[in-house]
């Protein structure tokens, strides 16, 4: 009898239904009668199906039509916010939106995006993701992601940074591991760095990544006080001092040196930078330390007035001398530098033919694909598969926003 085994996927049989998890922090169902439409069909673990009476083509091929089927009705199982899974066959290309894929700002740093979502609810929060958010979410098929990264980086010819800076929490993402695996197998990849707010780290995980020498670790820690740290997290089940002691921990074990990123956010923290600076002057191997200035957006929270540039900029010398240590960072300290263009497949003004594939992260926006590039195209109803007609009015760095022509 034919079985059907997946490392990404897990069966979770619930009565009249199978629950999918996909990369664990996905889910869908499928009801029974429908597996059992295609043959007698039996959970062996909770990777593996079996199907009785049929050969092993004609199993995959009817199981995955139904997959296909149930994971238009993906969801977050964090917060029941409805996903999509952007895979090889999806149609979705992964260039030209800056929530998903990659995003290439004709820079040395290319920037990868596997996962949206975060299990944070931060005060800050450039474009309001975490717990209260009720936006769309992404997830894409890690081989996916590495095939056209590779071809990214054949059109630069050089050597880049590859970041993975999500709208989220790069760690919800079950295929992180072996993500980190591919990208330290790139000769031309000589630095993977990640943004993380730390919360799904513990030691022996700092331990496995310690294996991956490319491997910059940038960790959020915007106070020391607790109950000053949970506000600006914006959840209660935030510890503040399980963060302090992962970032302590994976300065001493990661063979790079590791960032710590706190926002001054007025308001909220911006007594506590100098409870961070003392933090990390007690660490022997001293993380880097980069203080960010908050800025307002017009998909943040907002939480407050920013300061002006130079008021931080001031505040920053003002404890570079007090504590001689180096706060003002630029691209020389990240060795960034600009490289190739990527050529656009078409320009603001131009009116595209598209294809709808998806709802976009924000209401009333879909994504269509065009000439192996998304559009995102806000006041549009989604149909899936619908030809539009599509005016481009964004086109900065292939990403690419339209409005119906």
């Amino acid at each position: 009898m034919p079985t059907l085994t997946f490392e990404t996927l897990t069966f979770r049989p619930n009565g009249s239904v199978l629950n999918v998890d996909l990369l664990r922090g996905f889910t869908t169902s499928i009801p029974i009668e429908e597996l059992e439409e295609i043959a007698p069909c039996k959970v062996i673990d909770s990777h593996t199906l079996e199907f009785a009476g049929l050969n092993q083509e004609k199993a995959e091929r009817k199981f995955s039509y139904l997959l296909s089927k149930h994971l238009d009705h993906l969801k977050t199982k964090l917060t029941g916010n409805k996903a999509t899974y952007i895979h090889r066959h999806s149609g979705i290309p992964l260039i030209g939106n800056v929530a998903f894929g990659l995003v290439y700002r004709n820079s040395s740093i290319i920037e990868i995006k596997p996962v949206t979502s975060c299990n944070l609810d931060c005060v800050y929060c450039s474009i309001s993701e975490g717990l209260s958010s009720k936006k769309h979410d992404f997830v894409v098929e890690k081989e996916y992601l590495v095939e056209e990264l590779q071809q990214l980086i054949d059109l630069v010819k050089e050597a880049v940074e590859v970041h993975i800076g999500v709208q989220g929490e790069p760690f919800m993402y079950a295929d992180l591991d072996n993500l980190f695996a591919d990208l330290e197998a790139l000769p031309p990849v000589h630095t993977i760095s990640i943004d993380t707010n730390g919360t799904f780290l513990n030691k022996e995980r700092i331990d496995r990544l310690s294996q991956y020498t490319k491997l910059q670790l940038n960790l959020s820690l915007d106070a020391m006080d607790e109950e000053v740290a949970r506000t600006i997290a914006g959840t209660k089940s935030y510890n503040v001092n399980h963060v302090r002691e992962i970032i302590r921990y994976a300065a001493e074990k990661m063979p790079r040196r590791i960032i710590v990123a706190p926002v001054l956010t007025p308001g909220y923290n911006e007594w506590e930078m100098e409870n961070i600076v003392k933090f990390i002057q007690t660490i022997p191997r001293q993380p880097l330390l980069g203080i960010q200035n908050y800025l307002h957006y017009k998909t943040s929270r907002n939480p407050g007035v920013p300061l002006s540039w130079e008021r931080f900029y001031a505040r920053l010398e003002e404890l570079e001398k007090k504590y001689g240590i180096k706060l003002r960072l630029g691209k020389n300290d990240f060795n960034v530098h600009d490289t190739k263009e990527l050529p656009k497949p078409f320009k603001e003004g131009d009116v595209v033919t598209a294809t709808i594939q998806c709802p976009d992260r924000f209401p009333h926006t879909v994504i269509a694909a065009a000439q192996e590039r998304s559009i995102s195209v806000p006041g549009c109803e989604f149909k899936k598969g619908k030809t539009i007609k599509v005016k481009i009015v964004r086109d900065k760095h292939n990403i690419f926003v339209g409005k119906l022509g």
